[in-house]
């Protein structure tokens, strides 16, 4: 299972979670096709495993709906680009919901600290041209702004579609980053605004951070998912 996802991510997935993600990549980097029936049998040989993490693996594809489960395997249902729109409007409402908790709260200073902290990794991310470095701190950002509100059915919903999340923002800077480096600043910049609007309890900043940042990831991708021949690539040169 070489290529497409970064390895390290592995480093504590079962058998199972590892196929799945190999897969879940091949499949929102259209290298499986939507319609392309998976086999079981065919699965197990390529990945040189017994059937029952790859059953484990299609049931987990089944959850996020990029497959359909059939007998002896499942059929790829893939995602559009309406589809990764809908996961973004997700993840505003559910991070506006969350901003404004924090707003309301007395003392964000931990919070504050460790969000700078990982900002600078993330500079220095950019800095060494490490676009997958850099994705896994992006998700590290939101994530400890999620968990620092402690509620349980938010962190949930978030487990939910992180998975996928993970793959589009991965394939998304992987292909700014060969493309587009002059983008980073603009989200660097976002996040920092994003930190501020926290510092400052500032409801109006909070809302031109979040409309930054969204517009940004939805809008300044470069025609990433409109086009197969940029994903092939986004994947090829990461083999």
């Amino acid at each position: 299972m070489n290529g497409f996802y970064p390895r390290k991510r592995w480093s504590e997935a079962s058998i199972g979670q590892q196929v799945a993600a190999h897969l879940r990549w091949r499949i929102l980097s259209k290298d499986l096709e939507s319609g392309t029936v998976l086999s079981e049998n065919r699965l197990s040989e390529e990945y040189k495993v017994s059937r029952s993490p790859i059953r484990e693996a299609l049931r987990i594809l089944e959850r996020e709906d990029l497959v359909q489960l059939k007998r002896m395997g499942a059929k790829v249902i893939g995602i559009t680009a309406k589809d990764i729109d809908e996961i973004y409007d997700v993840r505003l409402m559910l991070e506006s919901f969350v901003f404004k908790q924090l707003l309301q709260k007395e003392n964000n200073d931990e919070l504050i600290k460790n969000l700078y902290m990982i900002l600078e990794m993330m500079k220095v991310a950019v800095k060494y041209r490490d676009a997958d470095e850099f994705s896994f701190r992006d998700i590290e950002f939101h994530e400890t702004i999620i968990q620092s509100i402690h509620h349980r059915y938010i962190g949930i919903l978030w487990s939910n579609i992180k998975p996928v999340m993970e793959c589009l923002i991965l394939l998304d800077m992987r292909h700014r980053m060969e493309n587009h480096h002059e983008d980073f600043k603009r989200v660097i910049d976002n996040h920092a605004l994003l930190i501020q609007s926290i510092e400052k309890r500032d409801l109006r900043l909070m809302e031109e951070a979040f409309y930054r940042n969204f517009h940004d990831v939805k809008k300044n991708s470069g025609g990433l998912w409109a086009n197969p021949e940029f994903l092939k690539k986004v994947t090829d040169d990461h083999g």
